[in-house]
């Protein structure tokens, strides 16, 4: 073992709400050869989950039971390889887009807008700004629960809107990006972050758009059309710059802000009819 076991650790730490209960143990890979060691020596019933920046993850009050793997700072390169771009699974999006136009290449521009990684955007084929993961997807390597690599072509998974099935106990460790030739890529995305930033209540924690767009119409209008902006529940409020935000303003715990993301959808399916989908994931138990 040469990475970083962290025993008792406040998830809280490694969310972007800044909320959330204790994991047992966490452990920060030095590498993927320590990653897949790592793995492999784990009792078969242990618990795992995998996580990078925690941008778009709540977790419960009573913390997650068995082993947190945090692949931000660990899986973090990104080279440009026979024409396509190959990032590691912790490597956070924004940087994948900086490489990718630095070096003339257009396409992944999108991915200065997504405040994750790599590895959480192929899990939730994360999308802003007319870009999508998959779209751009040549191939992705997994490493499975005993520790072995794979690498899968996209036909090989179910890619939907904002969601992804992959087989069980397998998790990405990289993706190869195949991008076009083109220059102004850094000047769209110096535009594209001017635009994040004017729209989306980044001074505050938060883990982005909460639920999913239903087809033909925005999240944020129906939630604000319901009059839901500054909605608060203990510290987690209805962001008033953007509806499809919730941020954390007062130390909120995580039961605060999944209460808050319960009312939002029963009160948009009671005033508009519409379901409304959970895009943020919810792991752990609760207090």
């Amino acid at each position: 073992m040469r990475g970083i076991l962290l025993e008792s650790e406040p998830m809280s730490r490694h969310t972007s709400w800044r909320a959330g209960g204790v994991a047992q143990r966490c452990y920060r890979p030095a590498d993927l050869d320590d990653f897949r060691e790592f793995l492999a020596a784990l009792p078969q019933g242990e618990p795992v989950e995998v996580i990078g920046l925690g941008s778009n993850l709540l977790v419960r009050d009573g913390g997650i039971r068995g082993t947190v793997i945090l692949l931000h700072k660990a899986l973090d390169g990104v080279f440009e390889e026979e024409g396509l771009i190959h990032a590691q699974a912790g490597v956070a999006c924004a940087k994948v887009a900086r490489f990718s136009a630095g070096r003339g290449w257009r396409g992944a521009e999108f991915f200065a807008g997504i405040p994750g990684t790599v590895g959480g955007a192929l899990a939730m084929n994360a999308g802003c700004y007319g870009g999508e993961t998959w779209k751009i997807v040549e191939k992705v390597e997994t490493v499975d629960r005993a520790g072995n690599l794979r690498v899968r072509t996209p036909e090989e998974f179910s890619v939907g809107y904002r969601s992804v099935k992959m087989p069980e106990k397998e998790w990405f460790v990289s993706a190869w990006f195949r991008l076009l030739r083109g220059e102004g890529g850094m000047e769209e995305i110096r535009t594209m972050l001017k635009k994040r930033i004017a729209a989306q209540p980044l001074e505050l924690p938060n883990a982005g758009s909460v639920f999913r767009n239903p087809q033909g119409d925005h999240a944020a209008r129906l939630i604000e059309s319901c009059g839901l902006k500054g909605k608060r529940l203990g510290g987690a409020m209805v962001s008033q710059k953007h509806a499809n935000f919730i941020v954390n303003v007062e130390e909120a715990s995580a039961s605060d802000i999944e209460r808050l993301i319960e009312e939002v959808r029963n009160t948009v399916r009671k005033e508009t009819g519409v379901e409304l989908e959970r895009e943020v994931r919810i792991i752990g138990e609760a207090a």
